[in-house]
């Protein structure tokens, strides 16, 4: 199999002649130049034989056209933080406008993604991510969110509603440059945050404008669900066809989730360090800090917990930039490994 047959073959709960694999992390040091972005990335999956490209623009793309002072280090493991919010008081939401999304950070990701398309020469599936509406507008504000959508709805959801045609603008410039699908994430889509009621209102209602942009167009589409205590139920509702999130440490286990969806499931690797019950760290992530056949039994384990049937191995979210090379390797070697043992 090829990597766009054995993707294809996983998503639709198929046999594959090894399970896929991805890890995907920021490369904070060249993420601000598309083609340097775009390169790095080629090559990283490239070098350890990975079944899909996803495409890892700046996490605050999607706001720093709207005015968000984004303070840029250029430097490995210091990705972009924000300086300054774009919103300050609830007025300012009747600022928010839909965008061409082809100009400016926009414009760089689009760059990036059809430079990246031209780099992997049809070798990847290539996935653009993209953040939800709520998603965005909490990146814009911050968690001022909670007030003003209780404060004024109506102006707030006037506002979700511009972001929402600008990323399906973003979407569609995508499509037009070759994307296989989009990673949507959403990072306000779990109870410690708001209520299902309160995210059915000001999340899903926009979330589903945006999947509808590309569910028919594209075929690698994957809903990433961000954080502890997520609305899995909710989200694996969605019309995508492959699931993600962090199965390691937050609810449920892919073993659980295999009995609440048939859709693909994306994960298995526990990207994050290890805390206590007072939120010490304990450990570093397995995959920084363990050995070889730790991470090839971490793995494993996470086959025997899902079947080795619509099951994609990869980390729960962003892993760390300092994976050492073995453990990328060891990855790699676990799924051959199966795969020769099921031959």
């Amino acid at each position: 199999m090829n990597k766009f047959e054995r993707i294809q073959a996983a998503l639709k709960g198929q046999e594959v002649d090894k399970i896929p694999l991805n890890v995907w992390m920021h490369f904070s040091a060249v993420d601000q130049d598309p083609r340097s972005l775009a390169e790095t990335q080629v090559a990283f999956a490239q070098k350890y034989d990975f079944d899909f490209i996803k495409l890892m623009p700046f996490g605050l793309y999607g706001v720093q056209d709207y005015g968000v002072k984004v303070k840029i280090f250029n430097r490995v493991n210091f990705p972009p933080i924000v300086d300054d919010y774009g919103i300050h008081r609830i007025s300012d939401w009747e600022r928010i406008e839909p965008l061409p999304a082809i100009y400016g950070s926009y414009g760089k990701q689009l760059q990036a993604a059809r430079h990246t398309i031209l780099l992997a020469k049809k070798e990847f599936p290539v996935i653009q991510t993209i953040f939800s509406p709520l998603t965005t507008a909490r990146k814009l504000a911050g968690d001022r969110i909670l007030l003003d959508m209780k404060e004024n709805p109506r102006l707030f959801k006037q506002a979700l509603q511009a972001l929402t045609e600008t990323t399906i603008h973003f979407v569609k410039a995508n499509i037009e440059a070759g994307v296989d699908g989009f990673f949507f994430a959403t990072q306000c889509a779990n109870f410690d945050f708001l209520t299902e009621e309160q995210y059915r209102e000001f999340g899903e209602f926009y979330d589903r404008q945006v999947i509808a942009a590309y569910q028919e167009e594209t075929f690698f589409n994957v809903a990433h669900l961000h954080g502890d205590n997520g609305m899995f139920r909710l989200i694996a509702d969605y019309p995508v066809n492959c699931i993600n999130w962090h199965d390691r440490w937050s609810s449920p286990t892919l073993a659980e989730a295999r009995k609440i969806t048939d859709k693909c499931l994306l994960g298995g690797i526990r990207e994050t360090p290890y805390y206590n019950e007072n939120g010490e760290k304990i450990r570093e992530s397995l995959l920084v800090s363990g050995s070889v056949a730790e991470v090839e039994q971490h793995v494993q384990e996470a086959i025997a917990a899902a079947g080795d049937r619509g099951l994609i191995i990869g980390p729960g979210c962003v892993a760390d930039q300092d994976l050492p090379e073995k453990n990328l390797y060891a990855l790699c070697r676990a799924v051959y490994r199966v795969a020769a043992l099921a031959g």
